[in-house]
């Protein structure tokens, strides 16, 4: 017997519908796993730049686009320094000792570099993330000296940080945090809205950011 062309379509068409849901939870399965990277949870350049080549098309899958927006909204402000120190950003963070740290350009001898990074402490003393409220502003030295702001950070204080926090990793935008620096023991997770990396956009250094030599 044969198929009419409207028994086809309808047949057609939940099949079309499941291959899209199966596309959708494969990224949201893929990107926790390309930024975690390794066992210990620290991210790795391999981790960052295998992400990067499936980059926009995860994106669009899980909907992170339009948070990417919004962030990228609620920041622009930001490019004006004065406008993040009048926030309460400042360069670096004062620990529990009452020591500043984290105020240098931070780089990597072969993935790249950060840039500053600009902490608010009131966002870093509640152990929580907002994605609309990132605890750090990272800017990146411009060719006259200027700085620019290219990324944002989202920080949570992990078990080994003075003062301690949370010893489970915190999730954002739908992807667990992870510690890159054990002696600092921060939760961290980076998202490079303002200026296109590479590496992929939620990579911890950015190949073409460079701290002054």
């Amino acid at each position: 017997m044969r198929t009419s062309t409207a028994a086809r379509t309808r047949w057609k068409l939940p099949l079309g519908l499941a291959l899209a849901l199966l596309t959708v939870v494969a990224a949201a399965v893929v990107i926790p796993m390309a930024i975690a990277g390794s066992s210990d949870g620290a991210a790795t350049p391999a981790a960052a730049h295998a992400m990067a080549g499936h980059e926009m098309a995860t994106l669009e899958a899980v909907g992170l686009e339009d948070e990417l927006a919004q962030v990228r909204r609620v920041t622009a402000r930001f490019h004006d320094l004065d406008a993040a120190l009048a926030a309460g950003y400042e360069l670096g963070w004062v620990n529990g000792s009452g020591v500043r740290i984290i105020t240098g350009c931070v780089s990597h001898p072969t993935a790249g570099a950060m840039g500053y990074h600009y902490f608010n402490a009131e966002l870093m003393a509640d152990l929580t993330t907002d994605v609309l409220r990132p605890e750090v502003l990272v800017y990146a030295p411009g060719p006259e000296g200027q700085l620019r702001l290219v990324a944002v950070e989202w920080v949570v204080r992990g078990p080994n940080s003075n003062p301690p926090g949370v010893s489970e990793p915190p999730s954002v935008l739908g992807m667990p945090m992870h510690i890159l620096v054990p002696a600092v023991g921060f939760w961290i997770m980076h998202a490079w809205v303002w200026q296109p990396n590479p590496a992929g956009m939620f990579a911890d250094f950015n190949p073409d950011v460079s701290c002054p030599s």
